[in-house]
């Protein structure tokens, strides 16, 4: 079990070392699971800047303790009631801008923190904040895979003036060892942990949102945050092999996965080379039947044409399971017929709460926009919405946006085993069916299953492989119409996951080593 961190008593597995440790001290001194991940989660937004903040949205999976719950929270934003698809397409775009004000949906996360707070945490909201507080004021040093993310985003903030001046040093971003500091969003989060919601929805910050979306001709308007609400949602779930994995509904993908997975289930994985040329191609096969339903059919609920039940039907997937390409790669799949830059918290604590939980800004620095005097950037969810009229995704007023976050858990016999999820947009759905299928079919270590090579289908034919794979397989999967491209690095995650012993209760905790994060276990 080398790499795997092990403990009894608590838990914390994220994307940077100092928010671990954040999290793991509100579980020594008394906190639990959900107080741990509200910490951890406002303390990545000032270690991780272009993947996480206050700008953005967060969903979580929550298993209760006492009570034996799955629980599920959605706390993502919606457009502006004043948006309009229409006056995009006269201008001729078929797509919402990536950057800009008109990329920009409602941040949903500092309502999530206090949603879970009030309703299943132990510690005041402000005690939570209080050590993002201190290092946005007093700085942190900025970790080498941070800087690098950050460097490779300078022209990005640059096209922002309000951007530049919180988020660059003289024109650009700060080193690796370098002391950061953030006044403005140290102000911003002691303002939320003074007031709490309101402050940020009803208060200074909505006003000054407000004031910011007028000068750059967006829609925003006070009644937009007054609105927002996050919203307790009941979980999806399917069978896999005797487990039982969970996520969040639509407007999340967390569907792609488990449909991903029930396809697969029909063969016998474990049996199969693991990464194998056969294995590769069942789940690449699996993957392009799941994500041709995402096209289609992801958005809104209240937009839904078909619902999840319909999606997964046992008829439904042993069609999708038999019209798998076996031979050759499939170039384009067609949805079957239905009948009628992100983070993400792994926690546990040692009275057996269990959080799953992802916040972000979507690409790095999300939108672009930083609102003056906040230290805050805006997402860009609203680049997930479709122009095309009658696609139950298409922009529309006080919509939610179609989502890639997706937190999972995995159970068996009812109590959690694995508390996985990771950051990667697009790719999240089938990196985290293949840890699934690691941990389940090959009875991997939570270190093993994220250390284990990965491939990331692009679309069509196309398909990166991570440089561990072999020659070899390469060929194999080329010899059956698969086209193997190069990838970077972030094209294939950063994943974290908690591993839960059945007999023992003995927590393993594991951080994706392509990333600076840890697991820390006490």
């Amino acid at each position: 079990m080398m790499g795997t961190v092990m403990g009894r008593n608590g838990m914390v597995a994220c994307s940077q070392r100092l928010a671990s440790l954040v999290g793991v001290q509100v579980l020594s001194q008394g906190g639990n699971a959900v107080d741990a991940a509200v910490a951890t989660a406002a303390m990545l937004g000032v270690l991780e800047p272009m993947s996480i903040g206050i700008g953005g949205d967060a969903f979580a999976l929550l298993y209760v303790a006492g009570t034996g719950e799955m629980k599920a929270l959605d706390a993502s934003g919606r457009s502006p009631y004043g948006a309009d698809a229409e006056s995009f397409r006269v201008r001729g775009l078929h797509e919402v801008p990536q950057t800009g004000i008109h990329s920009v949906t409602v941040p949903g996360a500092v309502h999530c923190w206090e949603t879970l707070v009030r309703e299943h945490g132990t510690r005041p909201l402000a005690d939570l904040l209080d050590p993002a507080v201190r290092y946005a004021e007093e700085g942190f040093p900025v970790s080498g895979f941070t800087s690098h993310e950050w460097r490779n985003l300078e022209d990005k903030l640059r096209k922002n003036e309000e951007a530049a001046a919180g988020y660059l040093v003289d024109g650009r971003a700060p080193g690796p060892g370098e002391v950061f500091r953030q006044p403005d969003l140290a102000r911003t989060l002691r303002g939320i942990a003074e007031g709490g919601a309101d402050f940020f929805y009803r208060g200074e910050v909505a006003e000054k949102l407000v004031r910011c979306s007028r000068r750059l001709g967006g829609a925003f308007a006070m009644r937009d945050f007054e609105d927002h609400a996050s919203e307790w949602v009941d979980p999806i779930r399917c069978s896999y092999r005797g487990h039982e994995v969970y996520q969040l509904p639509p407007a999340t993908q967390g569907f792609v996965a488990l449909e991903m997975l029930k396809i697969l289930e029909g063969h016998d994985l474990g049996s199969l080379e693991h990464n194998g040329v056969d294995y590769l191609h069942l789940f690449i096969e699996a993957k392009k039947h799941a994500f041709a339903d995402r096209e289609l059919y992801l958005a809104d609920r209240g937009s839904m044409t078909v619902s999840f039940e319909d999606l997964v039907s046992e008829a439904r997937v042993a069609a999708m399971r038999n019209g798998l390409a076996t031979a050759r790669a499939a170039v384009d799949v067609a949805a079957a017929p239905v009948p009628g830059d992100t983070e993400y918290i792994a926690v546990a604590d040692g009275r057996g709460n269990r959080v799953s939980f992802i916040q972000s800004l979507f690409m790095g620095f999300g939108s672009g926009v930083a609102v003056e005097d906040t230290g805050m950037i805006l997402q860009n969810r609203g680049h997930m919405f479709s122009l095309e009229p009658g696609h139950p995704n298409c922009l529309g007023p006080h919509k939610r946006p179609s989502h890639t976050l997706m937190p999972g858990m995995v159970c068996k016999g009812g109590k959690p085993v694995l508390v996985v999820g990771l950051k990667g947009g697009h790719v999240q759905a089938q990196v985290q069916s293949q840890i699934i299928a690691n941990v389940v079919d090959f009875g991997m270590t939570a270190h093993e299953a994220l250390a284990a090579p990965r491939f990331n289908h692009l679309s069509g034919a196309e398909v990166s492989l991570e440089p561990e794979f072999s020659g070899e397989t390469v060929n194999g999967l080329e010899a059956r119409g698969h086209r193997v491209v190069s990838g970077s690095p972030e094209s294939f995650g950063g994943a974290n996951a908690i591993a839960v012993d059945p007999e023992s209760g003995v927590l393993m905790g594991a951080s994706d080593p392509r990333k600076d994060g840890c697991a820390i276990g006490f």
